[in-house]
């Protein structure tokens, strides 16, 4: 019996957050596998730039569409656009988290914003997505989100808040779904990205510490002894967007070189 396949030819996905980080890498990967692309992001010049990149990685297509998760006017717009070419079997919903700082400073704002971007946004994909991944018999939706939805983050408060409610609609959305179209989360650890460059500033100002000490003890922490790179993370995504993916459904799946205590 031969293995199911990696591969995502004849797949269209659509990657939100895709300008940086871990929404640009596995933009790559899914080109990598053969993907037709769309790339969302607010920055136009650098989703070009990716798109470019995607078609010499390996994807027959690849199409930047600009667009901002928290207007849904804007949103709605171009996502009219993405699915006028055609479903979207893949749909990865990923974007930016909110600053850091402690919990009791936040402000309602800060709470509704991050939850417009993140699960408002990732719902309404998901309403004008499913048609036609039902109607093209295939479809998978993958949600970038945090460690955090199982240990929550220290000077973290409002992201952890958000990112455990993008795992519970997801985990509810899963007994949903009909068979062949799976929901999943990846759960990035520590990762080299822009983002975790911020946190970490963030960090040391507010303890009155050098940068080198809070990832300093951030790694003690991971049995891995480093951090990840975004290129491990979108390999997990584009294994799980792929037909050897197919019998993975509502998993949270840490990518974290160890660091959660959980089993």
């Amino acid at each position: 019996m031969s293995l199911p396949t990696t591969s995502l030819a004849g797949k269209h996905a659509l990657v939100c957050g895709a300008s940086s980080g871990l929404g640009r890498a596995t933009a790559l990967a899914f080109a990598a596998a053969g993907a037709r692309l769309t790339v969302l992001a607010r920055s136009a010049e650098k989703l070009e730039a990716l798109a470019e990149e995607a078609l010499a990685a390996g994807a027959p297509e690849a199409h930047a569409q600009p667009a901002d998760l928290e207007e849904r006017d804007l949103l709605a717009e171009a996502l009219d656009e993405v699915l006028d070419a055609g479903p979207v079997h893949v749909l990865v919903n990923n974007a930016g988290g909110p600053p850091g700082g402690p919990l009791l400073e936040a402000t309602d704002e800060d709470f509704e914003q991050t939850f417009r971007r993140h699960v408002l946004a990732a719902h309404y994909l998901a309403q004008r997505c499913v048609p036609g991944m039902r109607e093209a018999g295939y479809g998978r939706i993958l949600n970038i989100i945090s460690t955090s939805v199982r240990e929550p983050i220290p000077g973290l408060g409002v992201s952890n808040t958000i990112r455990g409610a993008v795992a519970s609609w997801a985990k509810t959305l899963s007994k949903e779904l009909p068979p062949g179209i799976t929901v999943n989360n990846l759960l990035p650890g520590f990762t080299d990205t822009d983002r975790l460059t911020q946190l970490k500033a963030g960090n040391a100002a507010r303890q009155g510490v050098e940068e080198e000490d809070v990832e300093r003890a951030w790694l003690a922490s991971v049995p891995e002894g480093r951090l990840g790179r975004p290129e491990e993370l979108a390999a997990l995504a584009a294994f799980l967007a792929s037909p050897a993916g197919a019998f993975v459904r509502g998993q949270s799946i840490a990518v974290d070189g160890g660091r959660l205590n959980g089993i």
